[in-house]
């Protein structure tokens, strides 16, 4: 009741005509490069042309509007004043700080420990950690680098840098062997990264400890470069096969949803096809 009380207490106070302008500049944002005729925005939007007009030149003189042409031929596209905006949410907001509620969200889902690590020098570097519930935990100390060839989030991390750097990362970096099932021979290990990236996402597959399995996936910035890699750890059940299947669907879930709120796609091209483009 309380919470419903607050929703209505909310609605009283949104503002119509700023809600329409909002309205509008998600209109004229698909558009594209071409950009929208008056006629054209103020049918979508569901208004008068003179109302619309209104608002496009409100915008306009604030620089998050921007026009070409004149007369029947003027179309309107998004502005530059946006762009600053979005440089300083971005500034204004850690990698952390947008991933670390979406883990929580994951661990209460699978009820598996999940982690946020980084790329730090060919090393993966965990950041942040959600604990499942119980008494197993996980060795994972935050900020301690961690070889990547044996770990979910390592060999996501790698599987999203084209092929030369992560296989220059291999070279330079030692390869122990943790467990009898750890990929040490670096030919191998760049078929495991190739079929990482097709698929979308990364496994440790009691590489790194036995018993112990994991997947991950990478989360994507603006640029489409990768921003870090998420991934869920538990004790590898004995329907691996088909239960890996399941954690990977909620882990690319978890990865593009942090994706798009840092405002990167929800699953970019290859990276070597990438690099092409």
């Amino acid at each position: 009741m309380l919470e419903e009380a607050a929703a209505e207490t909310d609605q009283q106070y949104r503002v119509l005509s700023l809600g329409r302008a909002l309205d509008l500049l998600e209109i004229v944002a698909r558009q594209g490069k071409e950009g929208g005729r008056l006629t054209e925005l103020s049918h979508h939007l569901g208004l008068s042309k003179a109302s619309t007009f209104a608002i496009l030149q409100t915008l306009l003189s604030r620089g998050y509007v921007a026009d070409t042409g004149k007369g029947s031929t003027r179309r309107y596209r998004l502005g530059m004043a946006l762009a600053r905006l979005g440089d300083l949410a971005i500034s204004n907001v850690s990698l952390a700080d947008i991933a670390l509620p979406v883990l929580r969200d994951l661990t209460d889902e699978l009820g598996m420990t999940s982690r946020l690590a980084i790329l730090d020098d060919g090393y993966a570097v965990v950041i942040g950690r959600i604990d499942a519930p119980g008494a197993i935990k996980f060795d994972a100390a935050l900020g301690r680098r961690e070889l990547p060839h044996c770990s979910a989030v390592g060999k996501a991390l790698l599987a999203a840098l084209p092929k030369a750097e992560s296989a220059a990362i291999l070279r330079r970096l030692e390869l122990p062997r943790r467990t009898p099932h750890t990929i040490v021979d670096p030919a191998e290990l760049m078929k495991e990264l190739g079929r990482s990236a097709e698929r979308g996402y990364a496994l440790d597959d009691e590489e790194d400890h036995e018993g112990v399995a994991c997947v991950g996936a990478c989360v994507f910035d603006r640029s489409g470069n990768a921003a870090g890699a998420i991934s869920v750890t538990g004790l590898r059940p004995r329907d691996w096969e088909a239960r890996r299947r399941v954690l990977a669907a909620a882990v690319m879930r978890a990865a593009s949803k942090i994706s798009q709120q840092l405002g990167g796609p929800d699953r970019p091209h290859h990276p070597d096809k990438r690099m092409e483009t």
